[in-house]
């Protein structure tokens, strides 16, 4: 109890929410970090997808490339991120650019096999039924597979959203700032509340990026494919490729 309640003096201690070191300034770091990460992971990951779904082509290439990326840990993206951007941007490339470049590079992944796993899951018959109907091929793409498999794209871009926001913290290792900063100062002075505080404030961000893409998922998809799409994952068809993740 008297931990918790040097916690909560830390939260309450008005020091902590001025300064360059504020609460609220590495609140707006870690979240400027992943929305904007997350932004640019959806808008390469999401096109991708849908090429290799709608067609077909270059699909055994590209989910295990996007397999290889989730099996790269987090830490090691950064290590990955580091040396290059600091060799192009020199001083400029510390900081902000190692921990997005890093950030967009576990973005991807997940959302790409989310895709392509929702659209070859779509029946034949219902896109033969809609080219009969003389449906082009954008048409058919936008028109019938999109909406139809928009519950796994979503759980892609969801578990991709959860996983940036909890690994936001490592930019305080490439001078990125984020509530890792704290985790960092906390370590380095043995200052366990400091640490504690910052994890915990991690985990609540964590949750509700989950539980308002949880909210956005039920709101864009019917209750008829939501209720076809929920499962526990989604196997890409003919490909020797890892489950696509659909959180329940």
């Amino acid at each position: 109890m008297d931990f918790l309640a040097q916690v909560l003096a830390w939260f309450t201690d008005p020091a902590n929410w001025t300064g360059n070191n504020a609460i609220p300034l590495r609140l707006w770091q870690h979240l400027s970090l992943s929305v904007v990460s997350l932004a640019v992971g959806v808008a390469i990951a999401l096109p991708i997808g849908l090429y290799i779904g709608h067609t077909g082509r270059g699909a055994r290439f590209a989910v295990a490339v996007s397999n290889i990326g989730r099996a790269v840990p987090s830490l090691g993206w950064l290590g990955i991120a580091y040396p290059i951007s600091t060799g192009l941007f020199q001083r400029a490339g510390i900081g902000f650019l190692p921990a997005f470049i890093g950030l967009v590079a576990l973005a991807i992944p997940p959302i790409v096999t989310n895709t392509y796993a929702g659209l070859r899951a779509v029946d034949d018959e219902l896109r033969e039924a809609a080219r009969g109907m003389g449906m082009h091929e954008l048409q058919l793409l936008m028109r019938v597979e999109v909406p139809v498999a928009l519950t796994v794209i979503l759980a892609g871009i969801r578990v991709s959203a959860v996983a940036v926001v909890a690994t936001a913290p490592l930019a305080a290792l490439v001078g990125g700032g984020t509530l890792g900063a704290y985790i960092l100062q906390g370590l380095a002075l043995s200052d366990e509340v400091r640490v504690f505080a910052a994890a915990v404030m991690v985990a609540l961000l964590a949750i509700l990026t989950e539980l308002a893409f949880a909210w956005l998922q039920r709101r864009a998809v019917s209750p008829g494919l939501a209720a076809a799409g929920d499962a526990s994952w989604v196997e890409p068809p003919q490909l020797p490729a890892g489950p696509a993740i659909v959180p329940s």
